[in-house]
């Protein structure tokens, strides 16, 4: 991914609310298999780390980012934002 294109994803995520919250118990096979079930219908999402989880945000990102096959756009705080594109009918269309 181009730095153009995680730009423009970055913008897009601006707008976004975390749809999932890593909490206490940190990542759990749960969490993962959920998000990636939300990539069914979103291509661009947005998690939250709580406070009460001790693991730093960016690893839990990276984990998820390798464990969904999906693309890590930026870590901001105890958010961040992942990607991954529709195969069949992609509704971002990257710069």
């Amino acid at each position: 991914m181009t730095s153009k294109q995680r730009a423009y994803l970055k913008s897009l995520a601006v707008k976004l609310d975390p749809i999932f919250h890593v909490g206490k118990a940190s990542l759990t096979p749960e969490i993962t298999e959920a998000i990636g079930e939300a990539f069914n219908t979103n291509e661009l999402i947005k998690i939250a780390v709580l406070k009460n989880c001790m693991d730093d945000p960016y690893e839990i990102a990276q984990m998820v980012a390798e464990r969904t096959h999906s693309q890590l756009v930026q870590v901001i705080g105890k958010k961040f934002v992942l990607y991954k594109p529709d195969r069949d009918q992609p509704k971002i269309v990257l710069p």
